[in-house]
C-alpha cells in the first residue's frame, strides 16, 4: 500500500508508469539501505559494546573466550542481511524477478557469517574446556576439527546450491555418488578422527604423556593432539608429527605409568671376568667381614654351610667337596644389602640382582630394581653413583670386570713380553 501510494505520487509529478516504479524501488531501496546502515551501527557500536561490559564483569571466563573469538562481533553482523532479506519483497514489489537473486547473496553473506560465529564458539569452547585439568585425560580436539568440517563442508554446500539456484538437499542426496572420492579426500581426516575416538576413549596417550615411537624419532612429551596428527616435543625440544592413525596401527611406548607409579626403572648390568670367580677362603672371609653391610649374611651363611657340610659328613679339604662361599655369590649378597639400604630404590617394587646367561663377554650380573626419583637428572645420578661404586668395589671381592682389550692393554701385553725376551737373552 505505501509502495503505491509512493509511486502514484511521482505519477502526479508527471512520470509515466515505468518511471514511477523505478524511481519509487530506488526511493525504497535507498531508504533499506539508510535503515539498515543505521541498524548495524546500533548493533555493532551499541548492543556490542553493552554485550562487551557485561562479559568482563561476570565471573565465567566463556563469554571472554566469545568475545576474543568475535563471536558476539559475527552475531551482530547478521542483523543487517537479514533484515534486507526480509524486506526485500517489499522494496522490489514491481520487479520480482529481482528479488530471488538479491536473497540469494544475502544467503550467502549470512551463511558464511553464521559459518565464522560457530567456528568461533566452537574455539571458545575447546579453550574454555582446556583451561580444566579433565582437559588432559580427555583432550576434545579432534573433535571439535571433527565438527568445524562439519560445518564448514555443510555451508560450503549451502553456498554452492544458493548460486546454482538449487535447494542444498539434491547435493546432499547426491553424496552417495561421491563417497568414494569424499574417501579418498578425506581418508587422513577419517583415520585420524577414529584413531582420535579409540585414544581418548581407551586413555592410551594424553597432553603431558612421555611417548616413544623410534621410527618417527619420537621420544618426548606429547604437546598436542588434533585430528590428524599428535605433535611431540623431545628431549632435544625438537617437534616430531606423528599420523594419529599410526599410534593404533603400529603401537608406541607410553612412559605415564612411570611417571603414575613414582618409580623409574634401573636395568644395568656388570660383565664379570669368568676367570676370577672363585671359593671364599679363610683370609678373604675375614676380610668380608669388616664390610659392615655383610656381617650379619656372612655370620648366618656360614653357620649354615657348615651344619650342611656336617650333616652329609662331606670332605671340606677337598674344595669342590659340600657347599662353600664364592667370591661372585658374595659379592651379589653385597650388591642387594647395597641396594636395599640406598635411600633412592624402592624396595617394595620388583627388586632383582640376578646372573644373566654366561658368554663371550664374560657373566653379567644384572641390576633390576626401582628408583623412586622420576626426574631424569636426579634419575641419571642415581644410577651413575650406583655403578661406580659397585665397579670400584669389584677389586675387593677379587673379581674383575670383563672388558675387550683396548689399544693401552695391547701396548702394555707388548711392552711386557718385550722385557721379558730382554731378561731372557744371554749376556753378550
Amino acid at each position: 500500500m505505501i509502495m503505491k501510494g509512493i509511486r502514484f505520487y511521482f505519477e502526479q509529478q508527471g512520470f509515466s508508469t515505468a518511471h514511477a516504479e523505478q524511481l519509487t524501488t530506488l526511493f525504497l531501496l535507498l531508504a533499506a539501505i539508510i535503515l539498515v546502515a543505521v541498524v548495524g551501527i546500533v548493533a555493532r557500536k551499541l548492543l556490542l559494546k553493552v554485550v562487551t561490559l557485561f562479559a568482563r564483569k561476570t565471573a565465567t571466563d566463556l563469554d571472554d573466550l566469545l568475545l576474543k573469538h568475535r563471536v558476539f562481533a559475527s552475531i551482530a553482523h547478521m542483523v543487517p542481511p537479514i533484515l534486507l532479506y526480509n524486506v526485500a519483497h517489499v522494496v522490489f514489489l514491481f520487479y520480482p524477478d529481482i528479488i530471488v537473486p538479491v536473497q540469494a547473496v544475502l544467503t550467502i553473506y549470512l551463511t558464511i557469517i553464521v559459518i565464522f560465529a560457530i567456528l568461533g564458539s566452537l574455539d571458545a569452547l575447546l579453550e574454555n574446556y582446556n583451561e580444566h585439568p579433565v582437559s588432559a585425560r580427555l583432550p576434545l580436539k579432534s573433535f571439535i576439527q571433527v565438527l568445524k568440517t562439519l560445518v564448514i563442508s555443510s555451508g560450503a554446500v549451502i553456498v554452492i546450491s544458493r548460486l546454482l539456484g538449487t535447494s542444498p538437499l539434491v547435493f546432499f542426496s547426491g553424496l552417495g555418488a561421491f563417497t568414494a572420492v569424499i574417501i579418498l579426500i578425506f581418508k587422513d581426516s577419517i583415520l585420524g578422527f577414529v584413531a582420535g575416538i579409540q585414544l581418548t576413549a581407551n586413555n592410551l596417550v594424553k597432553s603431558g604423556d612421555w611417548i616413544e615411537m623410534p621410527k618417527y624419532g619420537a621420544d618426548g612429551e606429547v604437546v598436542d593432539i588434533s585430528l590428524v596428527t599428535v605433535s611431540v616435543q623431545n628431549g632435544d625440544k625438537t617437534i616430531t608429527v606423528i599420523p594419529a592413525y599410526a599410534l593404533i596401527s603400529e603401537g608406541f611406548r607410553n612412559w605415564r605409568g612411570m611417571s603414575e607409579s613414582g618409580a623409574r626403572r634401573i636395568m644395568r648390568s656388570i660383565s664379570i671376568d669368568m676367570r676370577s670367580v672363585q671359593f671364599c677362603d679363610e683370609a678373604m672371609l675375614e676380610k668380608l667381614r669388616g664390610i659392615f653391610l655383610l656381617r650379619d649374611y656372612l655370620d648366618a651363611k656360614v653357620r649354615e654351610l657348615d651344619d650342611y657340610n656336617r650333616r652329609f659328613s662331606c670332605d671340606t679339604t677337598v674344595p669342590v667337596n659340600g657347599r662353600r662361599l664364592t667370591n661372585f655369590g658374595t659379592f651379589r649378597a653385597y650388591v642387594i644389602a647395597y641396594l636395599r639400604s640406598h635411600p633412592k630404590i624402592n624396595s617394595d617394587m620388583t627388586f632383582l640382582v640376578r646372573h644373566l646367561q654366561p658368554a663371550e663377554n664374560g657373566i653379567p650380573l644384572q641390576l633390576y630394581v626401582f628408583c623412586n626419583d622420576v626426574d631424569l637428572a636426579n634419575y641419571e645420578d642415581v644410577q651413575a653413583d650406583i655403578m661406580d661404586h659397585l665397579l670400584a668395589v669389584l677389586p675387593f671381592f677379587e673379581l674383575r670386570v670383563f672388558q675387550n682389550p683396548s689399544g693401552a692393554d695391547i701396548a702394555e701385553a707388548a711392552g711386557a713380553i718385550g722385557d721379558l725376551q730382554q731378561a731372557l737373552m744371554p749376556n753378550s
